[in-house]
């Protein structure tokens, strides 16, 4: 019963910022991994940033030293402070949650329904 719940796209201009949210709800004990994903039309789906529940990071070359993951554990939320936006920023932003362990079970791989972020030139 887990859900993912994203916020905070929308259209900015080239050099402009953007802080994107996602909130796990659920009879959530912990989530191991939690991360952003996106997706520009025509291309597949790639990696932004990932941040485990110790606060370990990673991020994909094209953003690093730009943009910034972060997490609340006690409400299950990440972040994803994003600056110095640039137009091939522009993509469908999607937070997942990965090894969920719950009053259910153990989960996998959970993804919200994305938020679409646009920089314009």
């Amino acid at each position: 019963q887990v859900q993912l719940v994203e916020s905070g796209g929308g259209l900015v201009q080239a050099g402009g910022s953007l802080k994107l949210s996602c909130a796990a709800s659920g009879s959530i004990f912990s989530i191991n991994v939690m991360g952003w994903y996106r997706q520009a039309p025509g291309n597949q789906r790639e990696l932004v940033a990932t941040i485990t529940s110790g606060g370990s990071t990673n991020y994909a070359d094209s953003v690093k030293g730009r943009f910034t993951i972060s997490r609340n554990n006690a409400k299950s939320t990440v972040y994803l402070q994003m600056n110095s936006l640039k137009p091939e920023d522009t993509a469908v932003y999607y937070c997942n949650a990965d090894r969920i362990t719950t009053r259910q079970g153990f989960l996998t791989d959970f993804w919200g329904q994305g938020t679409q972020v646009t920089v314009s030139s």
